[in-house]
Order: C-alpha cells, then sequence, then structure tokens
C-alpha cells in the first residue's frame, strides 16, 4: 500500500483462522530456508493472544513434520516478569499449545526468566543473545510481533524511556498501569532482523493499526513505528476487522 512509512508488505486475511495459517506456513517456510543456508534459525516469539493459533498449528502434525527442529532456536520478544507457571507468561503460553508437542530440545529453547530480577534477567538474556550471534550480526530470522491498542509492540510502551534505547539489546521496563516488570528485546535488535511480521487482529486494532501505518511519525506515542528493518522485511499479516480502516 503507497503512502505509509516504510511499512513494508500488508496482507490482509478474511479472519484470525486464515491468517494464523499463512503465519504458520511462513515459520516454516523460514525455517528450512534458514537451516539450508546457514545451518540453523533463530526466531523471537511474540506474547498475548493473537499468534495462539498460530503456535497451535505448528503444533499439530500437518505443520510440526515439515519443521527441522533439530535447528531451530527459540527465543522470545518479551515476557512479563511473573513466574513460568503463571498463566501471564508468554513462554508458558508457547509451551503449552506448542513446543511441548514438538521434538525441540530444551536446550533450544530460550525464554526470559525474570520473575526475581528483571534487570539482572536482561542483561542475561543480551548475554545470551550476544554468545548465540558471536561472530556475525545479530540478525535474527524472524520476529513475530503483536501490536498493542495504545501502540505498543513486545514491551515497548509509549513513552518509556526503552524506546529510546540505542545500545542494548534486552531492557527490563515497569509498567506502571500493570504493577508489572518486564523485559523486552530493544528496536536496535528487532530492526537487525531478516523478517519482522506484525500479527493484528480484530476491530479493535483498526484505529491504531491505521495510525502506525499512515499517521505522522510519533514513536513516542506509537512504539510500533519504530519498527523498521534496516536491512530486512517488514510485514503485517493482519485480519479484515484490523484493516478496516486501511484504504
Amino acid at each position: 500500500m503507497p503512502g505509509n512509512h516504510g511499512a513494508g508488505v500488508i496482507r490482509v486475511y478474511p479472519d484470525l483462522e486464515a491468517l494464523s495459517q499463512a503465519a504458520a506456513a511462513l515459520f516454516v517456510r523460514q525455517a528450512q530456508q534458514a537451516t539450508a543456508a546457514r545451518g540453523r534459525f533463530g526466531v523471537a516469539l511474540s506474547g498475548g493472544h493473537t499468534p495462539r493459533r498460530t503456535y497451535e498449528l505448528l503444533g499439530q502434525a500437518s505443520w510440526k513434520d515439515q519443521a527441522p527442529w533439530d535447528r531451530i532456536h527459540i527465543f522470545w520478544g518479551d515476557e512479563r516478569c511473573v513466574p513460568p507457571d503463571d498463566p501471564r507468561s508468554n513462554a508458558r503460553l508457547a509451551r503449552e499449545v506448542w513446543l511441548d508437542r514438538v521434538p525441540i530440545s530444551g536446550s533450544q529453547v530460550h525464554p526470559i526468566e525474570c520473575a526475581a530480577a528483571p534487570a539482572a534477567a536482561a542483561a542475561r538474556y543480551e548475554a545470551r543473545l550476544r554468545e548465540f550471534f558471536a561472530g556475525g550480526p545479530p540478525r535474527l530470522d524472524l520476529v513475530f510481533l503483536g501490536l498493542g491498542a495504545n501502540g505498543h509492540t513486545a514491551s515497548l510502551f509509549p513513552g518509556a524511556p526503552v524506546i529510546h534505547e540505542q545500545q542494548r539489546w534486552a531492557a527490563a521496563i515497569y509498567v506502571a498501569e500493570q504493577d508489572l516488570y518486564r523485559v523486552t528485546l530493544t528496536a536496535p535488535l528487532f530492526n537487525q532482523a531478516a523478517l519482522v511480521v506484525f500479527l493484528v487482529t480484530g476491530a479493535a486494532k483498526a484505529r491504531v493499526l491505521k495510525e502506525v501505518l499512515y499517521g505522522g511519525y510519533d514513536p513516542g506515542r506509537l512504539p510500533a513505528q519504530l519498527i523498521r528493518p534496516e536491512s530486512g522485511e517488514l510485514r503485517w499479516l493482519v485480519d479484515e476487522e484490523a484493516a478496516s480502516e486501511l484504504k
């Protein structure tokens, strides 16, 4: 769509199911291509409601049998600093509906464990990422992101200091309205990725999606606008309800 802020490719699907099928197919395709080219595939997952169905599909035989699980490494774009068995945990969701159902080694799954000490956990996660990318650029093969109704993505919230981060790859953030610490990857790391994919569904996201794509560039208010891969691709997979205000 012309006229947006370098927003990349926008694809509209009839509903969540169709969008999720497309996202699952994209995951498998990117994993196959990355492992064929470089021997491994690194992905950062999104939390929230929207990607749940994608993860469920990837745990089913029709999809999981196509993925090279022995060479896939799973990271997270952000996490709530809660115990690993807390229902709010992004890692718990992915484990329950997907990762516990596929033949992936625990050593290839890298949750953000930040319940006890968020800032220290952010530093440890950055160190893990730097170890993973040692000797090469910090280039995740795929990043899944969501879009909040307030314009946030991952845990990059409007007005938060972390949206100005230029050096760190991971940072802790306190979200006052949730009375909760979170750890998030930062825009500089997201923007090194080979492919960033936003998954956006529902009429409640229609206004903010239009603002992020077509409004003035104001990442302090709409942090999702920070995501502009420097040498990779950006795609938006959205359902018809979310796309209802787009031209």
